[in-house]
Parts: C-alpha cells; sequence; structure tokens
C-alpha cells in the first residue's frame, strides 16, 4: 500500500500583506501530481488546511478542489481514499458541519473534531487494489476541550484532573483499539511530539505549555503515525514510526530552511513503514539579507525569484525603505537591525509594530512581574475560542 502524507496547507496565508493564494494553487497542483506519478492508494492529510477559522471563499474553493482532485484522479480501478482532518489553526465546527457532510458523500473523509471510533474517529478503507487500512483520526485537541472530548471518544466520565498527554493517549487507545494484523494501521493527528523541531511558524503556544506528548502515546499495532502541526519533515523514533510531514509551503521567515515535501509512505501488514520524501514544487523561495544598502543590494543577485526579508544596517533615514523596494522590487519586509532603530529619550519599551498578542500580554505580564506561563496558555486558548466563535457566527 502506498500512501500520499501531506499536512499544514495554510490556505489563504498572507505574507506582510502579499498574498500566496497563486503559490498555494501550483503546490496543492503538485501534490496532485506526485499522488498521480507515485499512483498511491491513501492520501492524508494531517490537519491545518486552512491558516484561519475564517477562510476566504477562494480558500475554501482551493481547498475542497485539491481533496477532490486527490480522491477522484485515481486511475484504473476507482479513487483514492483521502482522509483530512483539522488543526488548530482550521475551524472544527465549519469542517463537521459544512465539509464532511459534503466531501463524505462524495467519498472524501474528513474530520472535525474528535470522535467515537464508531461514529468516525477509526475508519477502515479498502484500496483498488484490494488492501485494507485502519486509520485512527485525532484532530486538533486544544487544552480546554480536552476532558470534553476524553467523555465523547471514551464515552465514560473523565478524570478532569488527568494531564492532557494521558488524555490523548487515552483517545488514541481507543481510536486504534480495532487495529488487527491483516490491515495496515495508522495513527494520524495534529499535535507536538517531545523532541520534535520546530519548523519556525507554528503558533508557539500549541507547541508548548503542557501541549508536548511523549512517544509512548503512539501504539506499536501501528504501521505509521502520520502527524501535522510542525512545519517541518523530521522523523521521530518511537514504539512506530512517527512522522512530521512539514509543511509544502515555508509560510514565514522563520521557515526559509525548511525543505518542502510530500511523503510517499509504503507499508505492508507484515512490514515497517517505509518514508520517502518527495519536493514539491510551486512555492517560491523566502530569504533574509542583511548588511548595509549595497551589502543587500549586491546579495540579492543570488537570492533568484525569492521574497525578501531585509535587515538593514544603517541609520534611519527618509525614504530608505521606498529606496530598497525600488532596488529590490521582491523585498516585502524592510526593517533597521535592532541598533539601529531610534528610540524616543527613556524609552524601553519594545514596538508593538507586528507583534501577535500573546507576546504583548506576556510582556504585559512582565512588567508588572506576574508572568505565568500558565496564565499565557488561558490567553492564548482564549484568543482561539474567540477565533473560531467569530468564524461560526459568520
Amino acid at each position: 500500500m502506498k500512501i500520499l502524507h501531506t499536512a499544514d496547507w495554510h490556505v489563504g496565508k498572507i505574507l506582510k500583506s502579499h498574498s500566496r493564494l497563486d503559490e498555494q494553487r501550483a503546490v496543492l497542483a503538485d501534490l496532485v501530481r506526485i499522488a498521480d506519478a507515485e499512483d498511491v492508494d491513501v492520501v492524508i492529510v494531517a490537519g491545518d488546511l486552512f491558516e484561519t477559522s475564517t477562510p476566504s471563499p477562494q480558500a475554501q474553493g482551493l481547498v475542497m478542489s485539491t481533496l477532490l482532485a486527490l480522491r477522484g484522479a485515481g486511475g484504473a480501478g476507482g479513487g483514492r481514499q483521502v482522509v483530512a482532518l483539522a488543526g488548530n489553526h482550521d475551524n472544527q465546527e465549519l469542517v463537521d458541519r459544512v465539509y464532511r457532510p459534503v466531501l463524505g458523500e462524495l467519498g472524501v473523509h474528513v474530520i472535525g473534531r474528535p470522535k467515537r471510533p464508531d461514529r468516525g474517529g477509526t475508519i477502515t478503507v479498502s484500496t483498488r487494489r484490494g488492501e485494507r487500512a485502519t486509520i485512527a483520526v485525532l484532530p486538533f485537541l486544544s487544552y480546554r476541550f480536552a476532558v470534553r472530548a476524553a467523555e465523547t471518544v471514551l464515552h465514560e466520565a473523565a478524570e478532569h484532573a488527568l494531564d492532557y498527554a494521558r488524555q490523548v493517549e487515552a483517545i488514541i487507545r481507543a481510536l486504534s483499539s480495532g487495529f488487527t494484523g491483516d490491515a495496515v494501521n495508522i495513527v494520524t493527528t495534529h499535535g507536538t511530539v517531545l523532541g520534535g523541531r520546530r519548523g519556525g511558524g507554528e503558533r508557539e503556544v500549541q507547541t508548548l505549555l503542557g501541549y508536548e506528548l511523549p512517544r509512548t502515546v503512539f501504539p506499536a499495532a501501528a504501521h505509521y503515525a502520520a502527524l501535522g502541526h510542525l512545519h517541518r519533515y523530521q522523523e521521530i523514533d518511537g514504539p512506530c514510526p512517527i512522522v512530521y510531514s512539514g509543511s509544502p509551503l515555508a509560510l514565514d521567515f522563520g521557515e526559509e530552511a525548511n525543505e518542502p515535501v510530500a511523503l510517499v509512505v509504503t507499508a505492508t501488514p507484515d512490514s515497517r513503514a517505509h518514508v520517502r520524501a518527495v519536493p514539491v514544487a510551486g512555492g517560491r523561495p523566502l530569504r533574509t539579507l542583511r548588511g548595509t544598502l549595497d551589502g543587500v543590494i549586491a546579495g540579492a543577485e543570488e537570492a533568484g525569484d525569492a521574497f525578501l526579508r531585509v535587515i538593514l544596517a544603517e541609520r534611519a533615514r527618509a525614504g530608505l525603505g521606498e529606496l530598497v523596494r525600488e532596488k529590490l522590487p521582491n523585498a516585502i519586509d524592510v526593517q533597521l537591525a535592532e541598533q539601529f532603530r531610534p528610540r524616543r529619550a527613556g524609552e524601553t519599551r519594545r514596538s508593538r509594530l507586528g507583534r501577535s498578542p500573546q507576546e504583548l500580554f506576556a510582556d504585559f505580564l512582565a512588567e508588572g512581574n506576574t508572568g505565568d506561563e500558565r496564565v499565557t496558555a488561558l490567553f492564548a486558548e482564549l484568543l482561539d475560542d474567540l477565533s473560531a466563535d467569530a468564524g461560526g457566527r459568520r
């Protein structure tokens, strides 16, 4: 059985006010091309299909058409099996109430919130070659809703004192209870495993502060664990092969060194999965140039068509940003190096420009000597809940 594993599409992502929808369209088309060329049987999209909980009509249309293309371009013998789950950026209610029933009628398995094994949490599929796969699916589980999800999946009262990792482990154990020796057994989820290397663009609070999972949450009976959330391709040692596909497109300048790939996984019921990374084309690279104006202009010659972040070792002067953009049309972020940024007399606070609400709130706590990771985590959860509620109202 051949499986295509991808994740973290983040369709609708805007970089410094610059739309990347054309790149995302090209990248997702290349994923379909890879699925065709490799003649895969199953496709797993391990979360974060969208960048926000309120995706634009264009973003929604692109995701839905790509899922259908992955399903329908299956060659002789019928379409591929496609399984997609919600990540922390996705609106789980939208996925369950809109995409799940519509795409389900067309043979695409879409899961928004955690579900019991007999209600869609465990999916058994047969391929056009007559092979069988059992897939345990756990969408992103926020810390706040972990107890509720445990009660839903386990169908019994959960201990509210139970920590996040133990709840996730219990849920995965229930979802994988139907694994058998005559099928390819797969676990897919969207989360952070201890020891995983961050790609650079993840929501930091949801990769730390109690969200990290030990490798032992994945059962030895699984042939493969297909993960999303960390944007860098990596394999993690554990009871079974535990692998992040990474994002097929560098999402911000913290990810400029990441290699965009999709994973082609070969597995049989009696063998350990073999993973092969296939490069994904269509996205423009990102590059950071540092130095004087003359230096970065000279360095841009080697950057090709990359989008540029320019950090100037120059004193501020009128028209400097416009001059950089005139010389370097691909520069979408121009800033001064820290030591050259002007400050007012007596100013000690960091600029608010370009900083996230979580960073600003952490500074607020620090200034009052009340910094507490638990409070910071709760603040981030409330922000996510507000975003999801706003998406549901729209």
